[in-house]
């Protein structure tokens, strides 16, 4: 058995990955909007998951605290077109959705890979729950990468702390950048 271990570090520059949205548009899923200098990726396992359903779900009551700070939000998964088409039947958000996420686009994120226990569940290998906040200078400020649907970052607090860290007069820096060399 072998495993991939690459995983994004905070201050890397965040890759381009370009996926598909429902309304036809290909985004770059690390780019915010024109009117916002920051981009929080919400990764999720897929449709089949009712905690990513849940998650997804609060997300929206946090929008405009993230947009009046300059953070644009999009959540992306490997569901097919079609199981996205459905999963929107059970979701109420108001932020971009893409779909399609490869294999290889979830090994240049890092993100942790599984494979559906039965074919009920769903019919291809998804990624685990992953968050990432990219910067303006298209850095990766915050990670938070997990192996499992019951860890996550809890929405108040991420959002309370990403307000702190974007007011210029707490010159917060990135975190976790410790260099051995030093």
């Amino acid at each position: 058995m072998s495993f991939y271990t690459q995983k994004i570090h905070p201050g890397a520059a965040f890759p381009s990955l370009k996926l598909a949205t429902l309304s036809g548009d290909t985004v770059d899923i690390g780019k915010p909007a024109a009117e916002y200098d920051w981009r929080l990726v919400v990764v999720y396992r897929g449709k089949h998951c009712p905690m990513c359903t849940k998650y997804l779900n609060e997300l929206p009551s946090f929008l405009d605290q993230l947009n009046d700070i300059g953070i644009d939000v999009i959540a992306v998964s490997g569901d097919s077109k079609a199981q996205l088409e459905r999963h929107m039947e059970s979701l109420d958000i108001n932020f971009p959705v893409a779909y399609g996420l490869s294999i290889e686009q979830m090994k240049a994120l890092g993100t942790y890979i599984s494979d559906p226990r039965s074919p009920e569940e769903t019919d291809h290998a998804f990624s685990e729950p992953a968050l990432f906040v990219i910067n303006g200078d298209n850095q990766v400020q915050v990670v938070d990468i997990s192996n499992n649907p019951f860890v996550r970052p809890e929405l108040a607090t991420l959002v309370k702390g990403l307000a702190w860290i974007k007011d210029p007069s707490n010159s917060y820096p990135i975190r976790g950048m410790h260099n051995e060399a030093d």
